[in-house]
């Protein structure tokens, strides 16, 4: 990570113009130059990508055991449950996947080391936003072509079901992304992270009509799921990845793609409003005995496991 702040701190010069939009663009520069590092560290990184591609494989043996036609359609439940998977996947990378980036760095020092870094807070949250966006692309990209080569998985039909795919997935992000920097900035420790995340999300999941029709499930659950992102996420990919027929099988009879793209702005503009001060004040209570301390109760908690 050191290469990365170096790259962080050499985006404000001692003599750069000191205006506003001078320095927005520093932070953006400097941004994105760490984004491209991370990509390329993650790229190189075997273990992080099989990471990812675990997921995909579980998608398709799943589209491939599934049999059934979706409940008054002709439509395979399989295309259902992969446009579901699509939506878990995007949804997990950044309300699980980023979390746990976050929490992970702030125990080596990296929010630490921010603080001492001009634009430090703005650069990071530039950066982390790029790799998310690129691993959710990519992921969602490796999915569908599978999915199409493997298992006669289903992709959008003619320019305005690419459109909705893209605005849906780009949407969806910006409204998960935030609430994953938001709870990133307040979990205690990684291993905490991990299970506190994991096991609302798996509710999510089965509760979001991304597995099967939401229209089998009991209305108060089909109300509570509708609160959250994933339910629309889900509900707009398989709009743009299903047949018209699909939508006898939603609560409404159709995709209501203007309350999804309501919905999902809601909570973008919800995550951002939160994400930005929790990591500022973040990085302001870590200190080096902060640091020392936590590190200090890590190795003891492992000893005393071991």
């Amino acid at each position: 990570m050191a290469q990365e702040d170096d790259t962080a701190g050499r985006a404000a010069p001692a003599g750069a113009p000191a205006g506003a939009g001078s320095r927005r663009r520093r932070y953006w520069r400097a941004g994105l130059l760490r984004g491209g590092i991370e990509l390329r560290h993650l790229v190189r990184n075997p273990k992080e990508l099989s990471g990812h591609l675990v997921n995909v494989v579980v998608a398709l043996l799943l589209a491939g055991y599934i049999s059934d036609k979706v409940p008054g359609t002709r439509v395979p439940m399989a295309h259902l449950t992969l446009a579901g998977f699509a939506a878990y996947l995007l949804f997990q990378i950044g309300l699980v996947n980023l979390p746990q980036i976050l929490v992970t760095e702030r125990e080596e020092g990296a929010l630490l080391r921010l603080r001492a870094t001009p634009g430090g807070i703005p650069a990071y949250l530039v950066a982390k936003s790029l790799l998310v966006v690129a691993m959710a692309f990519g992921t969602l990209a490796v999915l569908l072509g599978a999915a199409a080569v493997l298992v006669d998985g289903p992709l959008p039909h003619g320019p305005g079901g690419w459109l909705t795919l893209l605005w849906v997935s780009a949407l969806g992000l910006l409204a998960v992304v935030p609430l994953g920097a938001a709870i990133g900035a307040v979990l205690p420790n990684p291993r905490e992270a991990l299970a506190l995340i994991m096991l609302p999300s798996m509710g999510l999941l089965i509760t979001s009509g991304a597995m099967f029709p939401l229209t089998s499930l009991p209305v108060l659950v089909q109300k509570i799921a509708s609160v959250f992102p994933l339910k629309w996420m889900a509900q707009g990919l398989r709009s743009a990845l299903l047949p018209d027929a699909a939508r006898a099988a939603e609560p409404a009879g159709s995709w209501e793609l203007p309350t999804v793209a309501l919905i999902l702005t809601a909570w973008a503009v919800l995550g951002f409003l939160l994400a930005v001060p929790l990591l500022r004040r973040a990085a302001r209570r870590e200190s080096g005995s902060r640091l020392s301390e936590r590190h200090r109760k890590a190795g003891w908690s492992g000893s005393r496991t071991a």
